[in-house]
């Protein structure tokens, strides 16, 4: 945490210490999540902190989602997609996710063409929310990953604590180990 993030001030006008430290509890629980995610699950993955947030990435094959169309859920394989790119962005104060940014990203390929820059879109995964989207990337190495996040525009409780999240931040990641690939995926029956 760096100087110019609002801590979790006890002196809170909208939670009691008991609602800061459950706040903080879900932070811990989320930041398990996301470890497990980087270092586990994940090919490669990585977090550093700028300005109010802990952003971090973690990279995969590409993925099917369900997308919704005309009010329905779709399927939609991860067909000439390679990698699939996730960005967490939590509160760099209580480790919680953070909903409803405008999240882009682009790499820097390693012969230096630049993709993107491309939205992150929101996806629900059963463990962890994240900011993701399918790429296609030309080959395999070390990319650099680098992600630009707007100020939020959603309203925030609380006088003390509640004045983050304002400012835009950028974040570069060096090093992106990138390998393409793509899950096997059949259509849900």
């Amino acid at each position: 945490m760096n100087d110019t993030t609002p801590p979790m001030n006890p002196a809170s006008s909208e939670a009691t210490d008991r609602q800061l430290d459950l706040a903080r509890a879900q932070g811990d629980a989320y930041r398990a999540a996301l470890d497990h995610m980087a270092n586990d699950v994940a090919h490669d993955g990585g977090l550093q902190l700028k300005g109010d947030y802990l952003i971090a990435y973690a990279i995969e094959d590409a993925e099917g989602v369900y997308a919704m169309e005309d009010g329905e859920l779709v399927w939609h394989n991860p067909d000439q997609t390679n990698a699939h790119v996730e960005v967490i962005v939590c509160d760099a104060a209580d480790g919680r996710f953070v909903p409803g940014l405008t999240v882009t990203a682009s790499l820097e390929t390693p012969r230096g063409a630049v993709l993107g820059p491309y939205t992150q879109e929101l996806v629900w995964h059963p463990m962890i929310y994240h900011y993701a989207r399918n790429w296609t990337v030309p080959e395999d190495g070390e990319y650099t990953l680098r992600v630009h996040i707007e100020p939020a525009g959603f309203s925030r409780h609380d006088e003390i604590n509640g004045r983050r999240f304002a400012d835009a931040v950028d974040a570069e990641f060096t090093g992106v180990a990138i390998e393409r690939g793509a899950e096997p995926v059949e259509p849900p029956r």
